[in-house]
């Protein structure tokens, strides 16, 4: 790095730090060092001759101190200060003229008219292409807030950076064209993406707004209260759902197990006569266990529902898009419809989270009747099991 560079470093930095204003969220020091760093990789790639590439380095450092008195006309601005500083360094006038036309070469609407140029033109835009590109664009957009007093909505920003991208702005070097070209589309794609779901979430709105103000006899906001309720309800319900599953995969795990060493142990010795008073006790144990068995089974299947709904459902309030027994087979579009019908009317909301609540008591309600059944069967076949095996080994001994 020469002296005159490490002078001019020294120079914008402290002058910047100090006489930059606060309101200059963007245009600040921060981004005058990204550009001198863009500036040095675009010519290092393009192998630009020692002067020439100390005059794009200058020209970056300076490009945007003219901001110390406002935007406009910032680059004449700029171009008075390297002008200065330049000539109390002894710099011969023609190199200052050079310097002083790359720095008017990077305002927005120049055309650049050389090589040298067009390098400093793209150190200038390289945020276009960068991974933080919204979040630059959004310091951009604080600035102008701040110093211009230009506020904008999040739709009319967005739009003004496609503009921009799309239509005002190309990179002009083959390292820019190669290295950042992708870059560029991809945050266009961002911003059209943004778009694209800022309308719908505009669309949503409105027909919510429409709908509730239809319905200004009735509460426009429902309470916490209620959505706690809610809230706790269905998790208290799918908590006990889960309770039961388990406990009918308790009992079919056990009951499994029984009939599995049944058969392997005890059947096997039935062929023989002398074993002929463990038949009936061995009848009854297994016929208890696989009664259980098949109860714990009918405790946690599911039941088959159609899934589909027509608008007709939707219109009429008759279907409880919450439930996915419900809409399983529907196609997503006509999905996505009847929700975004459902959450524009409050009453068929609530109704359909009530709906939701009540049929899962309901299921509640039948899994636990069968597992109380189950445990009864089960207690019952143990304890009647044990007598038979006990009576049958009593008789069987007796005659001896």
């Amino acid at each position: 790095m020469s002296a005159l560079i490490i002078e001019v470093e020294k120079f914008v930095f402290s002058f910047l730090s100090k006489s930059i204003h606060p309101n200059y969220v963007y245009h600040n020091l921060t981004h005058t060092q990204r550009v001198v760093k863009n500036t040095k990789e675009i010519a290092a790639f393009l192998e630009v001759e020692k002067v020439s590439l100390e005059n794009l380095v200058i020209a970056a450092w300076f490009h945007d101190t003219g901001y110390v008195d406002g935007q406009e006309n910032h680059e004449v601005k700029s171009v008075q200060i390297a002008t200065e500083f330049l000539t109390a360094q002894n710099i011969s006038e023609e190199r200052i003229h050079a310097i002083g036309a790359l720095i008017l070469a990077t305002k927005v609407t120049s055309e650049p008219q050389n090589s040298l140029e067009e390098i400093i033109k793209d150190a200038d835009c390289a945020h276009l292409a960068s991974k933080n590109f919204l979040e630059m664009v959004s310091l951009l957009r604080k600035e102008w807030e701040l110093s211009l007093d230009k506020k904008y909505t999040q739709a009319e920003w967005i739009e003004l950076n496609l503009s921009f991208l799309s239509q005002k702005h190309r990179y002009y070097t083959d390292f820019a064209l190669r290295n950042w070209s992708k870059g560029k589309d991809k945050n266009l794609a961002k911003l059209l993406k943004n778009q694209k779901k800022l309308k719908q979430e505009t669309k949503k709105f409105k027909q919510k707004e429409v709908a509730l103000s239809l319905k200004k006899n009735k509460s426009e906001v429902p309470e916490r209260g209620v959505e706690t309720m809610f809230r706790v309800a269905l998790k208290n319900h799918m908590t006990l759902s889960n309770i039961a599953d388990t406990k009918a995969n308790i009992l079919l795990s056990v009951n499994a197990i029984i009939v599995s060493l049944a058969l392997s142990n005890l059947l096997p010795k039935l062929d023989n006569p002398s074993n002929s008073h463990l038949l009936i006790p061995t009848v009854i144990f297994v016929a208890f266990t696989v009664a259980s068995i098949i109860l714990s089974i009918l405790a946690t299947r599911p039941n088959v529902t159609e899934g589909k709904f027509s608008k007709e459902d939707v219109a009429n309030k008759k279907v409880n898009l919450l439930f996915f027994g419900n809409f399983h087979q529907m196609k997503l579009d006509d999905f996505e419809w009847g929700i975004s019908e459902m959450m524009t009317d409050r009453d068929y909301l609530y109704g359909s989270l009530t709906k939701d609540l009540y049929f899962l008591g309901l299921v509640l309600n039948r899994k636990y009747k069968i597992l109380r059944v189950t445990y009864t069967v089960f207690m019952i076949g143990i304890i009647v099991s044990v007598l038979a095996f006990a009576i049958s080994f009593k008789y069987q001994v007796m005659p001896l």
